[in-house]
């Protein structure tokens, strides 16, 4: 169930986002419909890439690219940072210019930094966080329209999955893999947490799925993580409203495993 203050209201927005982007809204309903939350990771992943390239060739996702205009992702040095301490592999984003925007040589370091957990047994914690103000802010909307085709979009996403790789690390490590998040938690980063076995969340976390805007659904395997989560109504509302929630809301939807309290200054 999701509470609003007026059901009029979210109906109205909720009918007019859908008619403006209907072929998303439309992909949407039929991944949700489709996922079995308790089946292989794996073929859900592989529905939402199929899906989200088809998005990628469609109108929807053209008129965006053309009101966004040419943009080049700035090249920054260490885009994800990681150390071990005994037996955690602490990994961090650190694109703090970008709110931690997730960018190819991002998603190439966290990769990297995972195979560790995922290769070496030895490693019992995994922690996932985020250096400055967020957290992870989504996907680097310069880099969104980048590759040359659909299909090389969709090999790329499905043979260089964080999400393939945090959900075997979790498999083994439960509540040992968890992100701590905070700032903007939005987009693949919000569907990259998703699947840790933990999320601790910040008081000021503003969360959500703003895909649908840019006439695509969750690519970076929300449509599975964010569901096992909290169901299919609760995500498909997350997408087709676009709308923000708070941490407590998370935290009370099971999207959230613990919501930290403020520290409190001494003077």
């Amino acid at each position: 169930m999701v509470t609003v203050e007026s059901v009029e209201q979210a109906l109205g927005q909720l009918t007019e986002r859908c008619q403006r982007w209907p072929q998303a809204a439309a992909v949407c309903d039929d991944v949700l419909r489709s996922l079995d939350p308790a089946g292989s990771t794996r073929a859900g992943l592989i529905t939402e890439s199929l899906a989200y390239s088809t998005l990628q060739s469609g109108g929807e996702f053209a008129r965006w690219l053309a009101e966004r205009g040419p943009a080049t992702a700035p090249l920054l040095p260490e885009p994800v940072q990681a150390h071990r301490d005994g037996n955690t592999l602490h990994v961090r984003f650190n694109r703090p210019q970008r709110h931690n925007a997730f960018s190819t040589d991002a998603r190439g370091a966290l990769l990297e930094a995972l195979d560790v957990a995922r290769l070496d047994p030895s490693v019992d914690e995994v922690v996932l966080g985020g250096n400055g103000r967020s957290f992870c802010s989504g996907g680097d909307l310069a880099e969104f329209g980048s590759f040359a085709d659909p299909a090389s979009a969709h090999v790329a996403r499905t043979r260089h999955s964080p999400a393939l790789v945090l959900d075997e690390v979790t498999a083994r490590l439960g509540r040992g893999c968890r992100a701590e998040v905070h700032g903007q938690v939005l987009g693949s980063g919000l569907e990259m947490a998703a699947f840790c076995g933990w999320v601790s969340c910040d008081p000021d976390a503003t969360i959500g799925l703003p895909e649908l805007a840019l006439g695509l659904i969750p690519g970076a395997g929300g449509t599975v993580s964010i569901t096992r989560r909290i169901g299919r109504w609760r995500t498909a509302y997350l997408v087709l409203s676009g709308r923000t929630t708070d941490a407590a809301t998370a935290l009370a939807w099971g999207l959230v495993d613990e919501v930290r309290p403020v520290p409190v200054t001494v003077p």
